[in-house]
């Protein structure tokens, strides 16, 4: 007995010194962020462990044991646990074809792909990393049913599920929180974008009205910003074109104990470009700032500023477009953006199943300009009439979230409330505007004459819930409920005129948005789902106020029904998703010509839009990636008509039929680190105008993009419009005539950069 005690004391106390305690952390590759919830575990053991909210991780392992790490969306790895002690930080990489990935704008928190029955799409950090792209839509346009319009300079417009246009129709989110408030829509709105903070891009197609209330309804763009990286970085980017363009990209980021930061932005500016009067420059910058209080409190804060200048070129006739005459009759109308954003969040968690987000946020945002759209020529004279206007509003708003999590059915309950007042004001100068015997305009005259002079009290307040559960194994149903109370307090400072606007008002307008879906798992990375969903969108301050009379409007309302599903195959070489939806417009402002002639805003629009979306992407080779995505749809008028001409049943003007986007990028073995792709953009044709009696063939665009990285060093290459193909980003026909958008030239951009990382 005696002997036996001995044998296992000794055994113990081998094993005492032969088992170790491994600590360390895991991060993402591309981004060096924190990876919380990821899984280690020993391969021939029942032992493992969770990273927590930091990252960490602790287990006891032997020397001879080998580990497994593994997380949703990136590449496991299979680490022996000698090697794995001398890693202070595990650096996992995301899965290019992975379906199965983590998402946060479907229900404003993180779930998995397959879970949420909505089209959705990601656009990675390494997508973003090797695209190099210096205008969003050279992203953007990569995903399905996407068609981001560019019209110079990061100036652009967007058609998600809708015809190209100027509608409020699309939500722009910065980390869940809107970039701009109700009411007062930009179609220039990403302008106030850092692309230099953006770790990564979520694109909800179809309406999302139900969690993020009005103007979400072609689609819902969110650009989620880097966190603070585990080990110190430090980031320098220089980059140039063939036509003027220059930038400098920076980041500064590291974590220090429980606080850590993010500092990054980018400086461009263009001069003497291939048009005239094309010249802009741009300064971003955000700074972020995570303190980790403690395993149940997190507190972040977070600023963005933009000071953002161009001018502005406008379109070009039918003569001078197809003569490829680059002549810019404006020579002094610009736009100037001015942007502040600062948000403060913190979180807490109750319980391993229940937490709660309380947001805080304010906006400052000034829009200044001498538009070339507002210039009208003074016929029989070389003089015309033109405007300096500024549009601008603050912020003031809050968001407060909770979520539970029930043992129930796996179900789950999401509410919120928010509520954002921003006043709003809009003042226009008439300027006196001098003509040449060549008809470029070459001077203004400033003058005290006030056109437009208002103040609005814009007050959205809301409340919303999301419930979802498994009634069964294998399917997921989501319901989800918003109710949004809308109040316009105008304040005209002039006498009301036609061109001064409408009396002193106030307006208020409401929303119940529902939406319902499910998905289910068939199983070996197959699944389907369905929803409904309603998608609205008030009236904008131009549409209530610009008129002597406030006309009677409500909110324009969409019907969206949709069903798709995913599929996994090759082994997990590749996967594809397909999205088949029908949305229904209805109330949609139209402009309505009186039989007095003069042009009042009406209910009276209804439009159906129909398409089919897919998304496809396969390597057949470990080097060699291919990817293609695209869209068909048919948009509709259904009740049209302007007082002059009905256009009921015509295919709506900026619609193409065919969107697509196909790339293929290899990356040979034998050069790591060395990869260069090829891109093809393909938009069909569209009418031009809502009679349709005019068409624009569309175009087929080719695009190249080269690069070397050699440990922190990286450099590239980038030919956008290989060909130098003439083609127009948008085609209009109005009672002036043919208007054409001039898309960019053959444009070479070269750049380097190096990256510092610290252990």
């Amino acid at each position: 007995m005696k002997q036996c005690c001995l044998l296992i004391i000794a055994c113990m106390a081998a094993y005492s010194s032969y088992a170790q305690q491994l600590h360390g952390r895991v991060a993402d590759a591309q981004t060096k962020e924190a990876l919380p919830g990821v899984n280690i575990k020993l391969l021939h053991a029942a032992a493992g462990c969770n990273t927590n909210a930091a990252g960490k991780y602790e287990l006891t392992v032997a020397s001879t044991d080998s580990i497994e790490v593994s997380y949703t969306g990136y590449l496991s790895r299979k680490i022996a646990a000698k090697e794995m002690a001398a890693m202070p930080v595990v650096y996992l990489q995301q899965a290019t074809t992975n379906l199965n990935e983590i998402i946060v704008s479907s229900s404003r928190d993180k779930q998995r792909r397959t879970e949420a029955p909505v089209a959705i799409s990601t656009l990675s950090p390494q997508t973003l990393n090797e695209a190099k792209a210096v205008t969003i839509d050279q992203v953007l346009n990569k995903v399905s049913g996407v068609y981001m319009v560019d019209l110079g300079n990061e100036q652009h417009t967007m058609a998600i599920r809708q015809p190209i246009g100027y509608k409020s129709l699309f939500l722009y989110l910065e980390d869940g929180i809107p970039i701009r408030t109700i009411g007062d829509f930009n179609h220039n709105a990403l302008i106030e974008i850092n692309m230099a903070a953006v770790k990564n891009i979520e694109v909800i197609r179809g309406p999302a009205s139900s969690l993020y209330g009005s103007e979400a309804v072609g689609g819902a763009v969110n650009f989620i910003t880097a966190s603070p990286t585990l080990v110190p970085t430090a980031k320098i980017q220089l980059e140039g074109s063939n036509w003027g363009y220059k930038r400098t990209d920076f980041s500064v980021s590291n974590t220090v104990k429980k606080v850590g930061f993010a500092v990054s932005g980018y400086y461009a500016n263009q001069s003497n470009g291939y048009m005239d009067h094309s010249d802009f420059h741009k300064l971003s910058l955000t700074a972020k700032v995570d303190y980790q209080i403690n395993e149940k409190n997190k507190w972040t804060n977070a600023a963005t500023l933009i000071n953002y200048k161009t001018d502005q070129t406008g379109g070009l006739d039918s003569a001078h477009f197809f003569a490829k005459d680059y002549r810019n009759f404006q020579t002094f109308t610009y736009r100037e953006v001015k942007a502040l954003r600062v948000r403060s969040t913190l979180e807490h968690e109750w319980s391993s199943s229940s937490h709660t987000n309380f947001t805080v946020f304010f906006r400052n945002n000034t829009i200044g300009q001498n538009p070339f759209y507002a210039i009208k020529d003074i016929r029989g004279t070389l003089k015309a009439n033109g405007q300096i206007n500024s549009d601008g509003f603050n912020s003031y708003g809050l968001i407060i979230q909770h979520k539970k999590q029930f043992a129930w059915k796996d179900a789950a309950l999401t509410a919120g409330v928010s509520a954002d007042y921003s006043p709003a004001t809009y003042l226009a100068n008439y300027i006196d505007i001098t003509k040449d015997a060549a008809g470029y305009y070459a001077s203004y005259r400033a003058t005290d004459s006030v056109l437009t002079d208002y103040r609005v009290g814009l007050l959205n307040s809301a409340v919303y819930t999301q419930f979802e559960f498994s009634p069964v194994q294998r399917m997921r149903v989501v319901a989800a409920l918003r109710y949004d109370q809308m109040d316009y307090n105008f304040e005209n400072h002039l006498t009301p005129s036609a061109y001064t606007g409408a009396p002193s008002e106030r307006n208020n307008f409401n929303a119940f948005t529902p939406k319902v879906g499910l998905t289910y798992d068939l199983g070996h990375q197959r699944g389907l789902y369905a929803n409904y969903s309603v998608g609205f969108a008030p009236p904008n301050i131009s549409e209530l106020y610009t008129g002597v009379k406030v006309p009677v409007l409500k909110s324009a309302t969409y019907q969206n029904y949709e069903a798709g599903g995913w599929l996994g195959f090759a082994q997990h070489k590749g996967y594809a998703d397909l999205s088949v939806y029908r949305m229904n417009g209805t109330n949609e402002i139209v402009s309505v010509r009186n039989a007095d002639g003069v042009y009042e805003n009406r209910n009276t629009g209804a439009t159906t839009h129909s398409g089919v979306e897919w998304n496809v992407k396969y390597t057949p080779l470990p080097s060699l990636f291919i990817r293609s995505s695209g869209t068909y749809a048919v948009h509709i008028f259904k009740a049209y008509n302007d007082g002059n001409k009905i256009y009921t049943d015509n295919q709506m003007n900026g619609a193409p039929k065919w969107i697509t986007n196909t790339e293929i990028t290899w990356k040979p073995a034998l050069i790591k680190g060395f990869r260069i792709g090829g891109e093809w953009q393909h938009i069909s044709k569209y009418y031009m105008d809502a009679a349709n009696t005019s068409v624009y063939n569309g175009y087929d665009l080719f695009n190249a993009r080269m690069g070397y990285a050699f440990k922190g060093f990286e450099c590239w290459l980038n030919c956008m419009n290989i060909g130098d193909q003439l083609y127009a980003t948008t085609a209009e026909k109005s009672a002036y005539g043919k208007t054409y958008r001039i898309g960019p030239r053959q444009t070479f951009t070269f750049g380097v950069a190096y990256t510092f990382t610290g252990k």
